[in-house]
């Protein structure tokens, strides 16, 4: 990849790394096909942890679960309604989800916290199936008010994603990392003046509060374009507020999960683009799921790229053998590490 001299590479544009990631996918006859299922198979019911609707990730969800459905690796195959990772995460650990989509962040922190903090229900670990996408993190505003900087915030109210949300954790994180955060101005430690406040609004919530003026800013981390955020352009005119100078201080402080990424121009009409935070999205599950629907769901991972882009996507950076197993220190299930090496060949 290409450097731009501030220490981040250029990214592919998203159309030319679909290409790249379909090409490797649907190169075709290397690639076994899904097998059909079992008897046992046919008869199972699993589950498929999204979002919010409006949002990307019920909408990867619910091609998922329709593939998974149509090439008969189980009988039935649901997406389910969630406010997002940290509670996609929860379910999974509780045994209401079979599968879960979630930033790579959240799941790393979930990774990380004590087995005692996790549901008794639990008795699997959570893995990776692959990375999926990216995430691109919006900062939206009003584009007939004055704010055109990050430091512009200052003093004002954000709404951040609802609780158990991922992009809650990734905006705070951001928030924190800016010097704009409440927890930091009562430390005296602000670095830009008047903390931000932060809301828990998510998409749908917080785009109506957005325009109507009852918050100045959203958050949202999803793939672009977000059907709701296209939408609600197009009543009230919006701008992206540039994230891109607060990436290093993030990493500096959370981790390696964040990158330098770009909305593209017009990817909401009118909409100049902007650099932004980047954060992978993972597709995960318990470790304990059965081997034969983890390789299965791999193989359509790859062999059924084209069926699994959400039809509002102007590509995604997902779905090649490159990508799909850089899941950000996230181990992947057993099961689908061997369904890649055979894969890869």
């Amino acid at each position: 990849m290409a450097d731009t001299g501030t220490g981040y590479p250029v990214l592919p544009s998203r159309r030319t790394a679909i290409r790249a990631g379909l090409a490797m996918g649907l190169s075709g006859l290397l690639l076994p096909a899904v097998n059909a299922c079992t008897p046992d198979d046919r008869g199972r019911t699993v589950t498929v942890a999204g979002g919010e609707p409006g949002g990307f990730y019920l909408e990867f969800s619910t091609l998922l679960a329709e593939s998974l459905q149509r090439h008969g690796v189980v009988g039935t195959a649901v997406p389910q309604v969630t406010g997002g990772s940290l509670e996609n995460i929860q379910r999974l650990l509780a045994g209401d989800a079979t599968f879960a989509v979630a930033l790579a962040d959240a799941a790393a922190q979930q990774a990380a916290a004590p087995a005692a903090s996790t549901p008794s229900a639990a008795s699997g670990r959570i893995v990776a199936l692959g990375k999926v996408y990216e995430n691109y993190v919006h900062c939206l505003v009003r584009k007939d008010s004055l704010i055109r900087t990050f430091t512009d915030l200052a003093g004002k109210t954000a709404a951040i994603g609802e609780v158990g949300s991922g992009t809650s954790l990734t905006a705070h994180r951001i928030i924190a990392a800016s010097g704009l955060s409440a927890v930091g101005n009562a430390a005296g430690n602000t670095a830009a003046g008047s903390p931000l406040k932060e809301v828990n609004l998510g998409l749908n919530d917080g785009l109506a509060a957005l325009t109507a003026r009852s918050v100045n800013a959203l958050f949202w981390s999803g793939g672009v374009p977000t059907a709701a955020i296209t939408a609600a352009n197009k009543e009230a005119g919006l701008a992206l507020i540039d994230l891109s100078a607060l990436v290093r201080e993030t990493r500096a402080r959370y981790g390696g999960f964040y990158d330098r990424v770009l909305i593209p121009e017009n990817s909401y009409d009118g909409v100049p683009g902007a650099w932004t935070v980047g954060v992978a999205n993972l597709l995960l599950c318990r470790e304990d799921l059965d081997d034969r629907i983890v390789q299965r769901t791999v193989e359509l991972l790859v062999g059924q790229a084209r069926e699994l882009i959400p039809r509002s996507s102007l590509g995604v950076q997902f779905l090649s053998l490159e990508t799909l197993i850089n899941t950000a220190g996230v181990p992947l299930h057993s099961a689908a590490a061997s369904a890649y090496r055979t894969l890869h060949g």
